[in-house]
């Protein structure tokens, strides 16, 4: 859905929806209605969504609701969004692990939502707003990696492809089950997993309700490793070592090239490339760059 907004936008309406921050893909003239979706929301109440930003310029977001498998309430929903914006707003940061508590990843929807957002209207609603936030996570200039510890799950799974990497440790688990629940993904799930391992793989995937274990996973793409522990603390720890390797630099370098990548996927080739140009503006003769000229001319001598 993105992507089609997108690509039947004019192409300054397009460049605002990827770079402006705050703004939607859906408004009142799509029939979405937000202020009356967070007081439906908001009626679910269960768990939490926490974040940990720490000084090496790594967030740690952790989908919190443990009795429940971490599946998302309606107030974990209205949560996730204002931890987005607070990300947003985060210059200093560079890269960003979800995560869910007591080592699972998380199982989605609450059920008990599921079943009181019972209507069409409802739940294109949901998923209106669903795919409004994490396409804001994915855009988020902050280079971002899901941890999947035990079973990603439903809307579980559809998360981790919001995220521009996915590890998995030895044991766990990623199933879209929709199918079985007579639906298809709808917080931007198939979208974006056709995007990261292609249409066939991805049809098979949906399809065939597939449990894909880490070394399939592997196999078909879906993710970049898998962790040495199944261990909760060892595990995010490896994670973390695993993000450093991408994210050593200042934080504008780090956030302008995640912010081009993210423009060369979704934007047509001019535009790409003219806000790729707007961006080496933001760094060209910049102090990380005068930085490395200067070290660079030392290193000659």
């Amino acid at each position: 859905m993105a992507k089609s907004l997108l690509k039947t936008s004019s192409l300054p309406g397009r460049t605002k929806l990827l770079h402006q921050t705050g703004l939607s893909l859906y408004s009142t003239s799509h029939g979405f209605y937000e202020e009356e979706v967070k007081k439906k929301l908001q009626q679910f109440p269960g768990g939490s969504i926490d974040l940990q930003k720490e000084d090496s310029g790594i967030g740690i977001l952790t989908l919190n609701n443990p009795s429940k498998m971490n599946a998302f309430s309606g107030v974990m929903m209205l949560q996730l969004l204002e931890k987005v914006i607070e990300l947003e707003n985060w210059t200093e940061g560079k890269g960003l692990i979800v995560r869910g508590a007591k080592n699972t990843f998380s199982s989605g929807s609450d059920l008990n939502a599921v079943k009181s957002l019972g209507t069409p209207e409802d739940g294109m609603a949901v998923c209106m707003f669903m795919q409004n936030t994490l396409t804001r996570f994915m855009r988020l200039p902050l280079i971002s990696v899901a941890l999947v510890q035990g079973w990603a799950l439903g809307g579980g799974a559809e998360f981790t492809t919001a995220c521009d990497f996915r590890l998995m440790t030895p044991e766990s688990k990623i199933r879209f089950v929709h199918k079985e629940m007579g639906i298809i993904p709808s917080w931007g799930g198939t979208t974006r997993l056709v995007d990261i391992i292609g249409s066939r793989q991805a049809l098979k995937v949906l399809s065939g309700a597939l449990k894909l274990d880490s070394k399939y996973a592997l196999h078909i793409g879906m993710v970049e490793e898998v962790l040495q522990s199944s261990d909760e603390t060892k595990s995010l720890e490896e994670a973390q070592e695993w993000l450093k390797q991408f994210i050593q630099g200042p934080p504008e370098v780090i956030r302008a090239l995640k912010k081009s990548v993210c423009s060369g996927r979704e934007l047509y080739l001019e535009e790409a490339l003219q806000n790729e140009r707007d961006l080496l503006g933001t760094v060209w003769g910049g102090p990380a760059n005068l930085e490395a000229i200067a070290k660079k001319g030392k290193f000659n001598k």
